[in-house]
């Protein structure tokens, strides 16, 4: 079982995990050991709740395939232990954006105060622009 949240785990058997060859430099090794790991997770048949399921499909992420499957491709490190690891804390941050509650935003009133302080500073605007005017003779 992996723990999201608290109140929320996910058993391991959702989760599958392959061991692929990785890419980009590192001599013979990556010729020869699997050290990169493919990750892959069905969220539509998965036991998360279904207000979280929603959320995760509707995420514009690009890990998250047209037909609801998170992919993940873990070649950070040269251990294949590590990037299944990393590959387990990146679907966990995933998992865990979604559960979080965003507050409304309320829109808010001025303050008495700072209406009066307002309109006080645009009489003091106007009647130093009404000096600078020129001063016409009788």
């Amino acid at each position: 079982m992996i723990q999201i949240t608290d109140h929320l785990t996910l058993p391991l058997s959702e989760i599958e995990i392959h061991a692929i060859r990785s890419q980009g430099a590192g001599g013979q090794n990556v010729n020869k050991v699997s050290t990169a790991v493919h990750l892959k997770f069905d969220i539509k048949a998965s036991s998360l709740p279904d207000l979280y399921k929603e959320r995760l499909l509707n995420l514009h992420d690009s890990h998250i395939s047209k037909d609801g499957v998170v992919i993940i491709k873990a070649q950070r490190y040269n251990s294949q232990l590590k990037n299944k690891e990393d590959a387990l804390n990146r679907l966990i941050a995933l998992i865990r954006s979604v559960t979080i509650e965003k507050k409304t935003r309320r829109p808010t009133q001025p303050t008495k105060a700072s209406k009066a302080k307002r309109l006080a500073s645009k009489v003091i605007r106007s009647q130093l622009k009404s000096l600078r005017s020129k001063i016409e003779d009788e």
